[in-house]
């Protein structure tokens, strides 16, 4: 190896291509007077080998990790409806709380921050289930959805007989008697569930909220239940997918046979005396429909949520559990989870 000495101040390697051996050994052997700027290879150190005396301390010298940025859509499970009791028309239930950093996010807020991952790091992946639905009172609450950081919040149950909405993601619809609110949502994750009719005859309960709007008022004397809130498409996959409607509110008219429109996103239908209310859809996080009959049917359960994530596809190690769907979109690669891993 060619060693030259430029200046005072500078050693030149000039144009060896081999290598340049340092002092090793275990921190025992370590120089008994080193001074500032000394390096050698500690041979005792399982991770990085370098280490230098700072004037005071012998400090490791770390690698640089490269890390890299994922877009992420995290949608929680949505809520129930809720159920009849007392010929009160119940509420759909709120849809499942929608964070995004690849277009509008729910409450129809600005796109978050991409995450910035560390390679070789395992992250924790939690879908939230659906709300079940009940025969009476207020629906079931869904489940959280999480991916490292970023929390969706499960969607709100829909009020039923004189129990209250429930706040959640989106929130849950009231029951249809002395006009109650609606719910509220989660800010930048969804929105209010709508208000129940005056108790008028037929009553009407609220619509559960959505992603991207309220959940409707009911109004009482013409068996217009609330349909639920609309929710937001996302094109993280590829191609735009709507997800995360609010549920139908249900009626207590016997002579409609009607079913109350959930929100586009798979929100359930709201029932009457006629007809049973429907589940949201499963991996949208939507809500479920309202009960509106006196019928012993249950409400309708909330669908299930989803988390999707979308990478540099340089970038992924193909290393995953919990079986997610691995699709590609021009560089980049796509895991879809309909499950936890």
């Amino acid at each position: 190896m060619a060693l030259t000495k430029i200046t005072n101040d500078l050693l030149d390697l000039g144009s060896d291509t081999s290598a340049l051996g340092l002092p090793k050994g275990t921190e025992a052997q370590r120089p008994s007077n080193p001074v500032e700027g000394t390096l050698r290879h500690n041979s005792e150190i399982d991770e990085t080998k370098l280490e230098t005396y700072n004037g005071t301390e012998w400090r490791k010298i770390n690698a640089v990790i490269p890390t890299y940025a994922v877009d992420y859509l995290v949608i929680a499970g949505g809520g129930a409806g809720g159920g009849n009791f007392d010929d009160l028309a119940a509420g759909g239930g709120g849809a499942g709380g929608y964070r995004t950093s690849y277009g509008t996010s729910g409450g129809n807020s600005s796109p978050e921050s991409s995450l910035i991952l560390t390679p070789s790091t395992s992250y924790t992946i939690t879908v939230g289930a659906g709300g079940s639905g009940v025969a009476s009172g207020t629906g079931n609450n869904g489940s959280n959805s999480v991916f490292d950081t970023i929390t969706s919040i499960g969607g709100g149950g829909g009020g039923g007989g004189y129990g209250q909405a429930a706040q959640g993601g989106s929130g849950g619809g009231a029951f249809g008697y002395l006009s109650y609110a609606g719910a509220s949502g989660t800010a930048n994750q969804g929105n209010a569930g709508g208000a129940g009719s005056d108790g008028t005859n037929p009553k009407s309960g609220g619509g559960g909220g959505g992603a991207f709007e309220a959940g409707a008022t009911g109004v009482g004397g013409i068996a217009l239940s609330g349909t639920g809130g609309n929710g937001l498409a996302s094109s993280i996959t590829g191609s735009s997918v709507t997800r995360a409607g609010g549920g139908g509110a249900g009626n207590t008219s016997d002579f409609s046979n009607y079913a109350t429109p959930g929100g586009t996103g798979g929100g359930g239908t709201g029932g009457d005396r006629l007809l049973a209310a429907t589940s949201g859809t499963a991996f949208t996080g939507s809500g479920g429909g309202g009960e509106g009959g006196a019928s012993p049917s249950n409400s309708g359960n909330g669908g299930s949520g989803i988390v999707i994530l979308r990478m540099p596809t340089s970038k992924y190690s193909g290393t995953t559990t919990g079986n997610p769907t691995v699709t590609t979109d021009g560089t980049d690669t796509i895991l879809t989870y309909t499950s936890s891993g």
